[in-house]
């Protein structure tokens, strides 16, 4: 999606605004909705002052809506929504729902479905109410027991890692959003991404986890390989590890989002047994906690490689061997 896409002149049910030009009179993509043309300003709320509610207000505040209460139960949350949303009370999520048109719920994945069933049961939920939350876990399924009170159910998920400070609202500018809505809600998913300068990406609702699982294995993961790769290099004496891998590791990513599998090297993409072997070697004797990883990681990119027709089917087989010698010494040492 273009990201100068004009947001649709539409209500927040779907239905086309009495100001809203004609469809033959529809502006070109690359010109800049005029006023007219944006949705109505609404009052925002935040239940779950954490990462990532204060920068999503704080972004459509940008975008000229108004924040108006933001809950937070830790000193951190409470520092964090100061810093990004001052001004604006802190209170009890019901009364965030009070004060609120517009509700953010971005709590934790495994919090969300008792929340909005709470929030529902108490009647802090209120007709035509938008409530989105940002789990890329769900989709718009976990809000029906506010849907049934009455509330417009969006599932927003940004596809980045936030760091609760005002850079993140800077960073939202291009990122993706998972999103999954009602067909009448999706010209409001749509608007409200596009203002806090994200793209939308329609995700279905059966295939969330799914979508969530790809982004977990391909950002969390990558992390821990990061930190464990720079405990390995300080081991071996560099001084500046972040400086050496930073290049190798740009590189890296780039050409893998560009040609996939095709961008493997390294010994295993080659099928350098005893360059492997020694690797497991070095590593159980220094850094035996990386070695199932190191195995892991390595057995699936020769599957990937043989599969792809990188790795010589006569060069695989010792280095397979390699890696199942690996798998059963560290099975045995961690029976022990």
């Amino acid at each position: 999606m273009a990201k100068n896409r004009p947001v649709p002149p539409a209500d927040w049910n779907g239905r086309p605004r009495v100001n809203a030009p004609p469809p033959s009179a529809t502006p070109p993509a690359q010109e800049p909705a005029e006023p007219k043309d944006r949705p109505a300003r609404l009052t925002v709320g935040v239940v779950g002052a954490g990462r990532v509610g204060p920068a999503l207000a704080a972004s459509l505040q940008l975008a000229g809506h108004r924040p108006v209460a933001v809950s937070g139960v830790s000193d951190a949350s409470r520092r964090r929504a100061a810093t990004l949303l001052p001004d604006v009370p802190v209170v009890p999520p019901a009364e965030v729902l009070a004060r609120a048109e517009l509700v953010l719920l971005t709590v934790p994945d495994d919090a969300l479905p008792g929340l909005v069933e709470g929030l529902a049961e108490t009647g802090a939920v209120r007709p035509g109410q938008l409530l989105v939350h940002t789990s890329g876990r769900y989709g718009t399924g976990v809000l029906d027991p506010a849907r049934r009170a009455g509330a417009l159910p969006l599932a927003l998920h940004p596809a980045m890692t936030f760091t609760g400070t005002s850079v993140d609202v800077q960073r939202l500018a291009g990122c993706s959003f998972g999103v999954t809505a009602p067909e009448e809600l999706r010209l409001a998913a749509e608007a409200l991404v596009i203002e806090m300068g994200g793209e939308p990406e329609w995700i279905e609702e059966e295939a969330r986890p799914l979508y969530h699982a790809a982004l977990a294995l391909g950002a969390n993961h990558l992390v821990t390989l990061v930190a464990q790769s720079m405990e390995l290099l300080r081991s071996a004496g560099v001084g500046a590890p972040d400086r050496m891998l930073g290049p190798l590791l740009g590189a890296a990513l780039d050409n893998a989002l560009r040609s996939g599998d095709a961008a493997l090297t390294g010994p295993v993409a080659r099928g350098d047994a005893g360059t492997v072997a020694a690797h497991v070697s070095v590593l159980r004797e220094h850094a035996p906690a990386t070695v199932a990883g190191y195995l892991a990681m390595a057995r699936t990119t020769a599957d990937r490689a043989l599969a792809h027709g990188l790795l010589k089917p006569e060069l695989a087989e010792d280095l397979l061997v390699v890696l199942a010698d690996g798998s059963s010494a560290a099975d045995g040492e961690s029976s022990r």
